[in-house]
């Protein structure tokens, strides 16, 4: 009988390498920062493409901040944050923070942007009900989640959503992969290595929120927030720190 002690964890294989340009769908500002941004300092060193669309502004995350003033300030942070790892493209879609609805017009406006920028890489955050069966996702991430890898094909479809086309948007049926961050079952992985530092400076542009969040010390939990977790799936990829990600061909 083997003995589980021994039983090694499943290894996750390298992202594909082969594409030019990415676009990082999420619903508010700092999913990326915490999910994601190391991946995405090393892509853009390797001169990729990758911009970011933010479905919301984040207004709603702050209890000490009413709507009007906190989403003018997360839309500062997020677009400071996103300039650390290399991105200079950040557009934000203006639905609602905390009641972001899953259905045509989510799907839509996401095809929109993929029709917009023309990624062959798609990202997106956790769309499933919760983090690994421990605690329970927001609404916002699995609306935007699942809106996300449907608009995938929905943006190279002209006879989905035809008004975008009247727009001058042009059906892009050319996203190789859809790559979810922060799932359960991930797949793949990229070395956060190399843009480890990098991914914990661009969460700490997101200071506001995490002083509302935490009485730490914001680099000291920023710093170990993001290195546990590339230590974790590290496991799982030659023993180096790792960003993982579910992907899924199309």
């Amino acid at each position: 009988m083997t003995d589980p002690q021994q039983v090694q964890p499943e290894q996750l294989a390298p992202m594909p390498e082969d594409w030019r340009r990415a676009l990082a769908v999420v619903a508010h500002p700092d999913d990326l920062e915490y999910g994601c941004s190391a991946a995405i300092a090393a892509w853009t060193d390797a001169g990729r493409e990758v911009a970011y669309v933010l479905v919301t502004r984040g207004e709603a995350g702050i209890d000490t901040l009413e709507p009007a003033r906190c989403g003018p300030l997360r839309e500062r942070e997020q677009r400071a944050s996103a300039a650390v790892v290399g991105v200079s493209e950040v557009e934000f879609l203006d639905h609602a923070d905390g009641v972001v609805e899953y259905g045509p017009a989510l799907r839509r406006d996401i095809a929109a942007a993929v029709r917009r920028h023309r990624p062959e890489l798609l990202i997106t955050l956790n769309h499933r009900d919760t983090w690994g069966g421990v605690a329970w996702n927001t609404p916002d991430h699995v609306a935007v989640g699942r809106a996300t890898l449907d608009a995938a094909g929905d943006a190279g479809n002209r006879w989905i959503f035809p008004e975008l086309v009247e727009q001058g948007l042009e059906p892009w049926d050319g996203v190789r992969w859809v790559a979810v961050a922060g799932s359960s079952s991930p797949t793949h992985a990229v070395d956060a290595g190399p843009g480890l530092d990098r991914a914990v400076a661009s969460l700490l542009e997101h200071r506001t929120y995490i002083e509302a969040l935490t009485q730490e010390d914001p680099e000291t939990y920023a710093r170990e927030f993001l290195t546990g977790h590339a230590r974790a799936m590290g496991e799982r990829f030659g023993g180096r720190p790792a960003v993982a990600f579910e992907v899924f061909p199309r």
